[in-house]
């Protein structure tokens, strides 16, 4: 990933100037155009494009690469202080074109949004950085460095998305929720505490542990079993015979070991 720290450095008092100024939107989209080009490597006249016309709808700043656009800019005054709403005119530009990629920002202030148009249009914010902050600043660059031209060109933002999914709530959820790691965590505190828990039980206790927030994104506890394959030599066997008083006891359509009774 490219290190835009010293260019950033260079071209940030101008954004604080800026909004100190009080400058309109045309004012700041002119900025904007100069730190895609000084500080994020894109060519002023061929990959920065004002105005872009999307069918009968015009947006702020595209970004395209080999002809196509990548990033489709909102822009607002230097001194406005953005709000989510503020996207509302990116996302229909971005559904006419089915483009993922929108950023919200006012040259201080950075909002990356991934789009998906399966079900309506949805949004997900994948960072947002305050340019001028001293406790950011290393985290602000990282991010916008992703950004950069030659970070698109290699499928940087793309990887970053895709790792931040894996880690989403929900995907953590659906690894949590499955028959054998649930049975392997059982485990664990069967040997530590000596008590044989229900699996069902123990779903809802991990579940009971997450923040509202995380519990919503999750949903309802679905334990994904595991496919139980028979043998084609089994199957020519037939139909396996009834459990012994030695066979193992099932629990929830789980293999449950019995408890060894305390010594003494």
């Amino acid at each position: 990933m490219p290190d835009i720290r010293r260019a950033l450095k260079k071209f940030l008092p101008h954004l604080l100037r800026a909004r100190d100024d009080g400058l309109n939107e045309a004012d700041t989209v002119q900025r904007l155009v100069l730190f895609f080009h000084e500080v994020l490597g894109y060519d002023q006249l061929e990959e920065i494009t004002r105005e872009a016309q999307i069918r009968d709808k015009f947006v702020d700043l595209a970004i395209k690469l080999d002809g196509k656009i990548r990033l489709l800019v909102e822009a607002k005054s230097a001194a406005t202080t953005l709000r989510d709403r503020h996207l509302e005119q990116a996302e229909r530009y971005a559904a006419e074109g089915n483009y993922p990629w929108a950023l919200l920002t006012n040259g201080l202030t950075w909002k990356l949004y991934h789009l998906t148009f399966d079900e309506g249009i949805e949004y997900v914010k994948v960072f947002e950085i305050e340019l001028g902050s001293d406790e950011a600043a290393d985290d602000s660059c990282e991010r916008l460095a992703l950004l950069h031209r030659s970070s698109l060109l290699k499928g940087e933002l793309e990887e970053f998305w895709a790792h931040r999914q894996a880690l989403d709530a929900e995907s953590i959820g659906k690894a949590l929720f499955t028959e054998n790691t649930l049975r392997l965590i059982r485990r664990n505190i069967r040997r530590r505490e000596g008590l044989l828990i229900d699996v069902e039980d123990l779903a809802t206790a991990i579940r009971d542990m997450f923040s509202v927030e995380t519990r919503e994104k999750i949903g309802a506890v679905r334990i994904q079993r595991q496919r139980r394959v028979r043998k084609k030599a089994d199957a020519a066997q037939g139909p396996p015979a009834a459990p012994s008083a030695t066979s193992e006891p099932t629990q929830a359509g789980i293999p449950v070991s019995p408890v060894a009774p305390p010594p003494g």
